[in-house]
């Protein structure tokens, strides 16, 4: 799966081509993706230019030679949830179906630097649930053991092993340190590059990313998806593909169906950039924090979901109020830093907590939604499978228990614990 380099050497990223860009003092690099204008029609079209799309149009041209794609977005490419999350990556979930989607995805990307030919800036630090209670590490036993049962690497260590490797934690926290569960595969990658990563890629095997372009309807005859309304015109298409994230049900509306989806502001910030001091990735479900250092210094904090439905972007106070309070009792000497900036996504979320990527009632209009919090590490392997999904008209294997039947069926599955749902 790795991406062979193309004849056009100013598109091709490599030491060789760093050197000789430099002698010609930077002026013969290529643009990364084109800025297209819509065509008429498509044989797919793909709303939502953020990871999960751009993924989705990378694979689709990719492994079933599907060129006339368009990627249509309303705003600009990696403006929305893509840029807007905490980076982390992991596949530490309970059931063997999540468990096994989020670990192919977790594969998809240790390889995904060389495969898209762009340095995604992936760093498996290692990521860390801590529990502070009999209950919390009764909870890690139950989640290491599952993880182990499942394929997927684990470890639990004590509380004093968890001050011993992450030693800035506190020495008298108010909810004191009890036991660590660790997977060492897990880390973060930089958001943007993984959404320029896929849309160059993408747009060097054909695919139009079309910015700027709202879709405001579809044209749906006898059942079928005949093509979408847009600001930019009307485009005739027989498939139809939505990965927008938190706006799926706005655009299930315009469909004329319901789903089971509630759109919810997750809440984050980063601080002032300072040396490094911290080299993994912690989530603390009891304080409702985690919290990563980036590459660049920042101290990046994550909080819970809000309380009540919303699709405002800007974050407020009230919530980094008690974000700050969960940080400075787990890491005291981060008390004096200033914040630097603050934002929200907008997260989907599905009642059992799991995401649908699969067929909807609509023939040839195709979901992938209700990723909820875990919506980024997903996004390699999402974009795989949807792929899958769309040429075939059928689901991915990795991915056929996260049909919308479920719903109807019971085979419900409750990831809440797994997705932390404070992540």
């Amino acid at each position: 799966m790795f991406l062979q380099e193309p004849k056009d050497l100013t598109r091709h990223y490599s030491a060789a081509s760093l050197l000789r860009e430099g002698f010609n003092k930077q002026k013969g690099w290529a643009p990364a993706w084109r800025d297209a204008a819509p065509k008429a029609e498509y044989d797919a079209v793909i709303i939502g230019g953020g990871g999960h799309g751009l993924a989705t149009a990378y694979y689709l041209a990719k492994e079933f030679g599907m060129t006339r794609i368009a990627v249509l977005e309303k705003g600009w490419i990696g403006g929305g949830n893509t840029g807007r999350n905490t980076t982390v990556i992991r596949s530490n979930y309970f059931f063997p179906e999540s468990a096994a989607f989020y670990d192919f995805s977790l594969k998809l990307y240790e390889g995904l630097t060389r495969d898209l030919n762009y340095n995604i800036m992936f760093s498996q630090r290692g990521m860390w649930n801590i529990a502070h209670d009999r209950h919390g590490v009764e909870m890690l036993h139950r989640a290491v053991n599952a993880m182990l049962l499942n394929g997927v690497d684990a470890e639990l260590h004590d509380g004093a092993e968890v001050k011993r490797r992450i030693p800035i934690l506190s020495d008298a926290p108010r909810y004191p340190v009890m036991a660590g569960l660790l997977q060492k595969r897990g880390g973060t990658a930089r958001h943007d590059a993984i959404a320029w990563g896929y849309a160059r890629a993408a747009d060097m095997r054909g695919v139009d990313i079309v910015q700027n372009c709202e879709v405001t309807g579809f044209d749906i005859v006898d059942g079928a998806v005949t093509g979408v309304r847009t600001t930019r015109g009307d485009i005739k298409t027989g498939k139809v593909a939505l990965a927008v994230a938190g706006n799926t049900s706005v655009l299930a509306e315009l469909a004329g169906f319901r789903l089971p989806i509630i759109s919810y502001a997750l809440q984050a910030c980063v601080s002032e950039p300072v040396k490094p001091v911290l080299d993994t990735v912690l989530l603390s479900i009891s304080h409702g924090v985690y919290i990563s250092q980036s590459d660049k210094g920042e101290l990046v904090i994550g909080s819970a979901i809000d309380l009540y439905p919303s699709y405002a972007q800007r974050g407020n106070l009230p919530v980094m109020e008690h974000t700050a309070a969960g940080v400075v009792d787990l890491f005291p000497r981060f008390s004096r830093m200033r914040f630097l900036r603050q934002w929200a996504g907008i997260v989907d979320v599905m009642h059992d907590s799991t995401p649908v990527v699969g067929l909807s009632p609509v023939k040839g209009l195709y979901l992938n939604c209700g990723w909820g919090t875990g919506g980024f590490k997903a996004i390699p392997g999402a974009g795989f499978c949807y792929a899958h999904t769309i040429a075939k008209n059928e689901p991915h294997p990795l991915t056929a228990p996260f049909s919308l039947k479920r719903f109807e069926t019971g085979a419900l599955i409750d990831e809440a614990a797994g997705a932390g749902i404070a992540h």
